[in-house]
């Protein structure tokens, strides 16, 4: 029988190859611009410009200048629709009424603008920091009981405790690689982290439990199945028994996203990316993070803590 678990050093050092990069990449991000990844106006506050001018001459170039005259040197500029409708959308770090005046002055220069057809709406930092903070707690909440779950639901299963850490602790591998990943595209090509990031972190949270789960599931079924045989080579049964399942459940969600990211619209790409990445690497850690971890632990490879099966069949 192929044997993944007798690898799970390699998958391991795998995943630190790609974590520890990405943590370092949000310290630089902290020291260099005062958060892990860029922040959209949903949290740090600003204005939401949507333009229509009434003649052709504004331009993203021109837009930008206009805008940086009074102190934004980094709007997200976005033309909504066909180019003849002269339709502009932008996100601004600008609060204040006096700069806002300012900038439309600016914006009037380029072209005439449409007063009955263009709006200014103001976003509260606060907002987004109440958004913050409430899908923290929503993260320790659904850790809190997804742990305890696991241990009711496998109570049957000897050590039960350490299956609902190990899901959480795939699931913390999953955030902080998309957190590395918002970083890295934050830093390279300006993305910021809006609300839609939130949702997406969130998603993937419930896509990385929902995949372990299934494999732990599998195992306890196996256990009383194969009394007696080390619970290496239990393991190691139960994830070829369902991986093409998880596989195949997962590639249906990646094709789709593909087809979004190559077709959609530019407004729900960086959406997509951060979730097509998030849901790449929950079915990642699922195998070889979740039950991985579960093994070393049951082998007593981690520190500080011991393992004390030697064989399936043995008590708690």
């Amino acid at each position: 029988m192929f044997s993944l678990i007798q690898k799970r050093r390699y998958f391991f050092l795998i995943s630190a190859a790609v974590i520890i990069p990405g943590i370092i990449v949000m310290i630089y991000s902290t020291i260099t611009t005062g958060a892990p990844f860029r922040l959209s106006i949903d949290f740090v506050g600003g204005s939401i410009y949507e333009l229509q001018f009434t003649e052709a001459g504004a331009t993203e170039s021109n837009i930008r200048d206009a805008f940086s005259s009074v102190g934004d040197d980094n709007p997200l500029i976005q033309q909504v629709g066909d180019a003849d409708l002269y339709r502009w959308s932008v996100r601004s770090s600008i609060q204040d009424n006096v700069r806002s005046e300012q900038v439309l002055n600016a914006l009037g220069e380029i072209a005439p603008i449409n007063p009955d057809l263009s709006r200014r709406e103001s976003v509260s930092a606060t907002v987004g920091q109440e958004v913050t903070r409430a899908a923290f707690f929503a993260v320790l909440v659904a850790a809190a009981v997804i742990t305890g779950f696991i241990v009711v639901a496998f109570r049957q299963v000897p050590k039960a405790f350490r299956y609902g850490v190990c899901a959480v602790s795939a699931m913390i591998h999953d955030v902080l690689v998309v957190c590395s990943v918002m970083s890295l595209t934050g830093l390279l090509f300006g993305w910021e982290a809006d609300a839609l990031f939130l949702t997406a972190v969130l998603t993937i949270v419930g896509f990385s439990i929902q995949d372990t789960i299934v494999l732990f599931d599998r195992i306890r079924e196996d256990i009383p199945k194969y009394l007696g045989e080390p619970y290496e080579t239990i393991v190691n049964r139960s994830i070829l028994e369902t991986i093409h399942r998880s596989l195949a459940t997962q590639l249906n969600a990646f094709f789709i996203m593909a087809a979004i990211l190559l077709f959609g619209g530019d407004s729900i790409k960086q959406f997509i990316f951060i979730l097509f990445i998030g849901l790449l690497s929950g079915t990642y850690s699922s195998i070889f993070t979740a039950v991985p971890l579960l093994v070393a632990w049951e082998k007593g490879e981690i520190p500080f803590l011991r393992g004390g099966l030697a064989t399936a069949g043995s008590n708690a």
